[in-house]
């Protein structure tokens, strides 16, 4: 909220909320929950509760050479035989968890914590996403191998491949011939997959490194990480004459041409304003929108009545495409777009920015201790390889 608070002064609070995407309601609500909200009294120490001094003397016990290397169970009864009673075994947990000296006794392993990938394009060959499908072979366990590397920004299939096998060394066959195929520079584009063996394999690192590729991965097991390819695969699968089972391998390839042609020639995708991915990653969107918004000025014309706010205008794709945009609160930087005004229908908000024209936010951006305790392919693989037009 502090940015919308940060940003009212400038466009007014209505146009703050659009362009950050946080609803009016929702704004005023939090600040006056803010501004009403009541002093919370601070914490009074239990009567039951040890002194600190008490606190002290616990932990010098448990931490003594005698009892570093017992349980505090085992501590706790040693005490008791001798007349001793100090606290509760509990409360002993509690004062070595709160000094950091609980973990388990066995040397398990403990996974990092993973960063969640925030990836932004602004233009085609900027982000790339790639992942690997099966596709059923003739009979019962026998599997072909789909490859599809994807731009993010324009939905444009750069390079696909069919193989009976899933290997480093065809994806990176895949990856350097989409990169040469797409004259695209060192440092331009950013390579997005899940954490397959082929995608976190030393080989492809290499070629990442030698061509200046910066690579990306998804968390372990978080499927969203990944959306653009997830979400082609399921619209190539969806096809009503997409087969039960290929014949042969090269029966998978000869299908998977056509279909991917059509993918990127013909298919009018919802996520980049019903255009095609070759009118986006080839850039003739204002050639097709010019059609688009001469079309829909006759009709206007012809019945205005049916147009109840204004001329419509046909809807311009998103000038930035994210892999888990930030939230808006969390964004740094007012100027950084954020999501998609969600009210944006088929025919688009005249007060929508075209592609490649600055959104409102661009426009006014400004420049030593004891021990823890322990608490119970081969190289003869044929490949094919579509040259993306």
């Amino acid at each position: 909220m502090s940015l919308v608070l940060d940003l009212s002064p400038f466009v007014g609070t209505s146009a703050a909320c659009v362009t950050l995407s946080v609803p009016r309601a929702t704004y005023y609500r939090r600040r006056r929950a803010a501004s009403s909200a009541p002093a919370v009294a601070a914490a009074r120490p239990s009567p039951r509760g040890l002194s600190p001094q008490e606190r002290c003397e616990v932990l010098a016990t448990l931490n003594s050479d005698e009892h570093a290397d017992l349980a505090p169970r085992q501590v706790f009864a040693r005490l008791l035989d001798r007349g001793t009673y100090l606290c509760a075994i509990r409360t002993m947990y509690r004062l070595l968890a709160q000094n950091a000296q609980v973990r388990e006794r066995r040397d398990q392993l403990r996974h990092p914590t993973y960063k969640k990938p925030e990836l932004r394009a602004t233009g085609p060959n900027q982000v790339w996403s790639w992942d690997i499908t099966k596709l059923l072979g003739p009979e019962k366990g026998t599997y072909y191998h789909l490859y599809v590397l994807l731009d993010i920004f324009s939905r444009y299939v750069v390079g696909w491949m069919v193989a009976s096998c899933e290997a480093a060394e065809l994806a990176m066959r895949l990856i350097r011939e989409a990169y040469e195929r797409q004259d695209i520079e060192p440092g331009q584009v950013t390579v997005h997959a899940d954490r397959g063996t082929s995608m976190t394999s030393k080989p492809v690192a290499m070629l990442y490194a030698d061509l200046g590729i910066s690579q990306s991965h998804s968390r372990p097991r978080v499927s969203n990480d990944n959306p653009y390819s997830e979400a082609h695969f399921k619209t190539c699968k969806y096809r009503p004459d997409f087969p039960n089972r290929f014949g042969s391998l090269e029966d998978a390839r000869t299908y998977c041409g056509r279909l991917l042609h059509w993918y990127n020639h013909e298919h009018y995708h919802t996520g980049i304003g019903l255009l095609t991915p070759a009118v986006v990653h080839h850039d003739r969107v204002d050639e097709v929108l010019a059609v688009r918004d001469e079309a829909l000025a006759r009709a206007y014309a012809a019945h205005p009545e049916r147009f109840v706010q204004r001329l419509p205008r046909a809807k311009r794709p998103s000038a930035v495409a994210w892999i888990n945009p930030p939230h808006p609160i969390e964004l740094v930087h007012p100027g950084l777009p954020g999501h998609a005004d969600p009210r944006s229908s088929i025919l688009g908000h005249p007060v929508t920015s075209p592609l490649g024209q600055s959104a409102l936010g661009e426009a006014i951006s400004s420049p030593g201790g004891r021990p823890a305790r322990t608490s119970h392919a081969s190289d003869n693989q044929q490949l094919h390889s579509a040259a993306a037009h």
